[in-house]
């Protein structure tokens, strides 16, 4: 059984510590020279690998993550990719058996996933962070010369590139960190695969089959990564709504701004004058300058207008050439545009107008109109300034792209650390706990002090309410022993004076008879004879179990019990018995079995013991062709017991003195005995009885001696 392994806090805190900072270390110095050599690699996975070979999932993917942590210190961007540095670090982790044999084919195909997590899958990162763009670099001009070998578009060419590229990449760090973990001091990676944070799977097997139920482990390891979803996916979706609240109040607030400032630089003095002369207007081209230079401040600002809005259209005072867009000339009257449409009425009335969101053959706009008032306060005309909001989908892919990348790292993270915690202090120790009263074994005086000592060396320290937990079954168990120990000395001294009772008992009986001796002491040991050969041959196996034998072996004394109501003048008559007589001799059979049935009202419960005392007292005589007595059963429907005690008594019988006869030879008796087989005898029973022969002359030659 698996015992709970205790480790001090310090030593297994420092020790993973330490695995970290070295591997964290080893990828750093990767990446440096990396830079240094000015390489189109990354170099950042050697320290990685090594923790899984080391240590397993905690240190491997802390140090996965942390390493993009250290790095955006000087590269912000960086942070974005810890997600592909814990995907591979569980990656490394599920090879990390294959690659502690060095097989040629399984590093192969570590390196290959290695490679497609961090080409294609960070490929796929950079394209969405940096707004379906790969940027620049080795790996973009190494794809557009594979796009023109073979077709096959920007997207694609620059996914085989990164991934091409990166299977170099792993090929070295995957090469780096087996040769460091081959020249490691053995003793050292013995220590560290003894620590209690090392995992090579963070959902192990539990040992024991629970049907049809989740266990405990599995529960545990639910629990954590369903709230840490539920919290990772719902922080997300908050970030996203409030990146897209945020940007559209900024894109309104600039739009805002910029309409307040052509507003303020137009004369309303000259709006007429605008409306009717155009360019050749006084200070038309510097108010129109005016809306050029805050087009050109403002790279969203996709149209620039001032209108004034009448009952017969829309009369253009200024229309700027924005974004290659031809605007109408001062003047002309348009159409109604959706949004003036919308709010025609309040921009006649002169009142504030709504920012204005459309999407349409113009684009996704967001609309802002400032009117231009005159001294009275009047609205003569309105400044609208539309804000282009196309590539708001472009940053909102980028925004969330960067947001999971980091959610996930930080996810799996917590993740990985709460399962071990969980498995630490709530999963292990259960387990063990139930492991250790799933064996606990209570046959012996000896397994039971085995089982206590198992228990007490579990060692459970956890602090909490699993501690409480064991140390109140420790205390029940050794409770439960002291217990059972008293109880089995106490059934032992009862057994014992029950058995020394029943054989003085018979023994008195017996002793009325002076002929029979010792009869009652032989036959139950013939019969103990019988039973171990039977069992020994698998002869009635169903039927003979530890416990019916020691049934019949302690109930064999009380076979003639019944003779207590025979007479003396009987028992001991010299000759040979008259009908009358024998018929009476013949009934301690039915008296026997009456005598036990006093017993058994007066006890008030039958018990196996008395079961088979009965049986024996009352069928001893029967025969196996239905020729005995009291009954006249005969073959399987004469109890087990009684056709034992029939081979039994019959011997001792024919190798006895009696008043009516001289003692029988061994041999002779040996041979009735057989002769008798299926006549008298149940076959079987003679076949074991005849097997252990030399034992049966050895009780015989010790009770004549006796």
């Amino acid at each position: 059984m698996p015992k709970l392994k205790q480790n001090s806090r310090k030593s297994t805190w420092l020790s993973l510590l330490g695995l970290v900072a070295a591997c964290l270390a080893l990828n750093n110095l990767g990446i440096f020279f990396n830079g240094a050599l000015g390489l189109p690699f990354y170099l950042d996975n050697i320290g990685t690998i090594l923790a899984a070979l080391l240590g397993g999932y905690i240190p491997c993917i802390t140090v996965g993550f942390l390493t993009n942590l250290v790095a955006a210190i000087t590269n912000p961007d960086s942070i974005y990719y810890c997600i592909i540095s814990v995907f591979i670090a569980v990656a490394a982790v599920a090879f990390v058996r294959k690659l502690r044999l060095i097989r040629f084919p399984h590093v192969i195909w570590a390196v290959l996933t290695f490679a497609f997590i961090g080409g294609v899958v960070g490929g796929m990162l950079t394209c969405f962070i940096y707004g379906m763009n790969f940027g620049e670099g080795v790996a973009v001009d190494f794809a557009a010369s594979i796009d023109k070998t073979v077709p096959m578009g920007y997207f694609f060419s620059n996914l085989l590139s990164v991934f091409l590229i990166d299977i170099v990449d792993k090929t070295i760090v995957t090469a780096l960190s087996l040769l460091i973990y081959k020249l490691l001091p053995h003793k050292l990676i013995g220590y560290l695969g003894r620590q209690d944070w090392y995992l090579v799977r963070i959902f192990e097997e539990s040992n024991r089959k629970i049907r049809g139920r989740m266990s405990l482990r599995h529960k545990s390891t639910l629990l954590v990564a369903v709230s840490t979803t539920l919290v990772a996916a719902s922080a997300i979706g908050i970030a996203v709504v409030q990146y897209h609240h945020t940007t559209i109040s900024e894109y309104t607030y600039n739009a805002e701004y910029a309409a307040s400032v052509i507003a303020n630089s137009i004369d309303p003095d000259r709006i007429e004058s605008f409306l009717r002369d155009g360019e050749r207007a006084p200070d038309y081209i510097a108010a129109e300058s005016v809306l050029q230079t805050v087009s050109d401040a403002s790279p969203e600002i996709q149209f620039i207008y001032v209108y004034q809005i009448r009952e017969d259209g829309t009369h253009v005072v200024f229309d700027l050439n924005t974004k290659d867009v031809e605007g109408d000339d001062p003047g002309q009257v348009i159409e109604y545009d959706d949004t003036i449409k919308k709010y025609s009425k309040l921009f006649m009335e002169g009142k504030d107008i709504p920012v204005d969101i459309t999407n349409d053959e113009n684009g996704w706009l967001l609309s802002v109109y400032k009117p231009v008032k005159d001294k009275n306060g009047n609205a003569l005309c309105y400044v609208g300034v539309d804000i282009s909001m196309s590539h708001l989908h472009a940053d909102e892919v980028s925004f969330i792209a960067k947001v999971i990348s980091i959610f996930l790292g930080v996810l799996i993270l917590i993740r990985t650390y709460a399962a071990w915690m969980s498995e630490r202090h709530i999963v292990r120790p259960v387990n063990v706990i139930a492991d250790a009263a799933n064996h606990f074994v209570y046959d012996t005086p000896q397994s039971r002090e085995e089982s206590l000592k198992m228990i007490d060396e579990l060692g459970i320290c956890t602090g909490d309410e699993i501690e409480y937990l064991y140390d109140a079954y420790k205390r029940t168990t050794s409770d439960t022993v002291r217990y059972i120990n008293e109880v089995e000395e106490k059934s032992e001294q009862i057994v014992r004076l029950q058995n020394g009772l029943v054989f003085v008992l018979a023994n008195m009986v017996e002793s009325r008879d002076k002929c029979t001796g010792d009869h009652v002491l032989k036959t139950a040991l013939y019969c103990e004879i019988i039973l171990r050969q039977m069992k020994k041959d698998g002869i009635y196996a169903e039927e003979l179990t530890d416990e019916f034998i020691s049934e019949v072996i302690h109930s064999a004394p009380l076979h003639d019990i019944g003779k207590i109501k025979v007479s003396d003048t009987i028992l001991n008559k010299p000759g040979k018995l008259t009908d009358e007589e024998f018929k009476i001799m013949q009934s301690h059979t039915t008296a026997g079995g009456e005598i036990i049935d006093k017993v058994v009202d007066t006890v008030g419960k039958e018990s196996e013991y008395l079961t088979e005392a009965k049986n024996l007292a009352t069928y001893h005589h029967e025969k196996w062709n239905g020729k005995g007595y009291p009954k006249g059963l005969k073959g399987k429907e004469i109890p087990l017991s009684a056709r034992i005690m029939a081979v039994a008594d019959v011997f001792d019988a024919l190798v006895s003195r009696r008043s009516y006869k001289e003692p029988f030879s061994v041999d002779e008796a040996f041979e009735i005995i057989r002769r008798d087989s299926g006549t008298h005898f149940d076959p079987l029973i003679v076949q074991a009885f005849l097997n252990d022969e030399e034992e049966v002359r050895r009780v015989q030659e010790l009770n004549m001696e006796l």
